[in-house]
């Protein structure tokens, strides 16, 4: 559904790179030193910052500066994807880019492909041995964290960018579905566990008022382009349903065993778009969830007439509904477990919980000077320290230590930080500063034991994030963090993936919509799969995990 977006993207992206070359090649790493007034080096920050964010008066950017003697002299985006990606391309074409890429993996960041182009340019700077030299708690992550360092490391053996490590529990399983327990209760009716029990609710929200104004404005179920995982959901019951680990765009790839495979071709998947194609010709899926965007959603959810919607196959609720409404409306949706299917299947994809997109880059602009500086900030905030107060601010200002009774989001975890609520904004760095947001780190948060509040929505999705893993199926699993494809092939790669992405997601509405027939233009929509590149997309995948698989016995 954004796969246009993709498409122009990638051809843009791959016209920036290749003039990156013919601007910079004869670039060296002598780049001049340059202080504020006050002694500061200046270091020229590349970073996106949303409308609450005024980085150069921002609590966190103070700590930074006097800690590190650094003046920042921000170049800043919004959180808008599309536009943040161009602006930092358009810098890398036009030759004004920054000393430093400071991203936000959700926004904007450098794929495997970027990065080994930027850094065979000498763009990039190789950073092990500056990471050696005065970053010991980065050196820490990497050499405890064997994933964390096959995501960092290229194959020429380089550091040329770091990825986040945010590990994001609740964000591991993203297919989930949240039903209106309120509807249920008041029809007599339980969550649905197979296809079909599915199928009796949704008709049931449908044709027997649940809202009960008298009108039939209820939505089965619905959805936005942004943020659905609808197909990803109902499919989890016929066919094993890869999330990818790219923010958003789903993976054509899955093992069986150390074969890589699509599912996307297979009789199972053409059985499950069967089955979502039955709810849509009922009228049970929304149209509007395959066109609408997420405030369209939200205006559905916020209906100030009536509570309207009965399911919605999201990431979290907060996407459909305002937090601690005024009539409640937000406590009545739960999550349902994946469905079983009538072969008795029931997976949900297994979303690896931290960003495989790369965020911190030094390039060959900044200084020697610079480079210490950054790198040493950086690893400030690989402590627990660092982490505290730049996601959340200073002590006492947007975080405090944990009192008597305090409980952690992990029961059996003792508590580490208690985040303030509703503090002021401004006074952190947010989703800048997840570089070592560990599993451990994040369960140690204080918590209000109130699930259903606004406060305590992180324990709700841990609550309910608890009732997906058990259908994980890592067997299956496509380690795309890990695996970097041939740099030779990686042009020719982005463009297969972006060609198929595109064609799977157009035949997938198409099918299920009804505009295409899945008895009859199955076969053709195989053999066109074929045409638009997949047996060589799985090829060059298949050689790089081979390669993969050899390197990390």
């Amino acid at each position: 559904m954004r796969s246009s977006v993709r498409t122009v993207t990638a051809l843009v992206a791959a016209g920036l790179l290749a003039t990156v070359a013919a601007c910079s090649s004869d670039k060296s790493t002598g780049a001049t030193n340059e202080t504020s007034a006050d002694g500061k080096v200046i270091i020229d920050t590349f970073t996106p910052a949303d409308q609450t964010m005024n980085l150069d008066t921002n609590q966190v950017t103070k700590i930074m500066s006097d800690k590190f003697k650094i003046q920042f002299r921000w170049q800043t985006t919004t959180f808008d994807a599309g536009p943040a990606k161009e602006k930092r391309q358009i810098a890398l074409a036009s030759n004004d880019y920054p000393d430093l890429f400071f991203l936000i993996p959700w926004v904007d960041a450098f794929t495997q492909a970027e990065v080994l182009k930027l850094g065979q340019q000498g763009v990039a700077l190789p950073l092990e041995q500056l990471i050696k030299d005065n970053a010991p708690n980065i050196q820490k992550a990497l050499d405890t964290n064997k994933t964390y360092k096959e995501m960092s490391t290229a194959p020429d053996g380089h550091i040329y960018a770091l990825p986040q490590w945010a590990d994001c529990f609740h964000c591991s399983a993203s297919d989930k579905l949240w039903m209106n327990s309120a509807w249920l209760k008041k029809l007599g009716l339980q969550q649905p566990k197979t296809t079909e029990d599915l199928r009796k609710v949704l008709q049931a929200f449908k044709t027997q008022d649940p809202n009960g104004n008298g009108k039939a404005d209820e939505i089965p179920m619905t959805s936005d382009v942004q943020d659905s995982s609808l197909i990803a959901y109902l499919m989890g019951a016929f066919a094993y349903d890869p999330v990818g680990a790219n923010n958003g765009v789903r993976s054509l790839l899955a093992l069986n065993g150390d074969k890589v495979v699509t599912p996307v071709n297979a009789p199972a998947w053409r059985e499950g778009l069967k089955y979502i194609a039955s709810l849509y010709k009922e009228g049970l899926i929304d149209q509007a969830a395959f066109t609408q965007n997420a405030q369209a959603l939200q205006a559905q959810g916020n209906n100030p007439k009536a509570i309207t919607l009965g399911s919605v196959p999201v990431l979290h609720p907060y996407i459909f509904v305002q937090a601690d409404s005024k009539d409640g409306r937000d406590r009545q949706y739960d999550a349902v477990p994946p469905l079983t299917g009538p072969e008795g299947k029931s997976y949900t994809g297994w979303n690896y919980p931290s960003s495989t997109g790369y965020t911190f880059m030094l390039t060959n602009k900044a200084s020697k000077e610079a480079q210490v500086a950054a790198i040493k900030m950086l690893d400030y905030i690989y402590t627990d320290e660092g982490q505290m107060t730049t996601n959340m601010g200073p002590l006492g200002v947007g975080w405090n230590k944990p009192g008597p009774g305090d409980v952690a989001l992990d029961k059996s975890t003792k508590p580490l930080y208690k985040p303030v609520q509703n503090a002021p904004k401004n006074i952190s760095w947010g989703a800048l500063g997840q570089y070592n947001n560990t599993l451990a780190f994040r369960n140690a948060q204080v918590v209000p034991t109130d699930a259903l509040s606004g406060a305590g929505y992180e324990r709700r999705l841990f609550d309910a994030t608890k009732l997906y893993e058990t259908h994980f199926d890592k067997s299956q699993y496509f380690p795309q963090t890990s695996v970097w494809p041939d740099p030779s092939l990686s042009g020719e790669l982005a463009t297969l993936q972006t060609n198929l992405n595109s064609y799977v997601n157009q035949n997938q509405l198409a099918f299920i919509t009804g505009s295409k027939n899945l008895d009859t233009d199955w076969d053709a929509y195989v053999k066109g799969l074929d045409s638009t590149g997949m047996p060589r997309y799985l090829e060059i995948n298949q050689q790089a995990y081979d390669k993969y698989k050899a390197g990390s016995k």
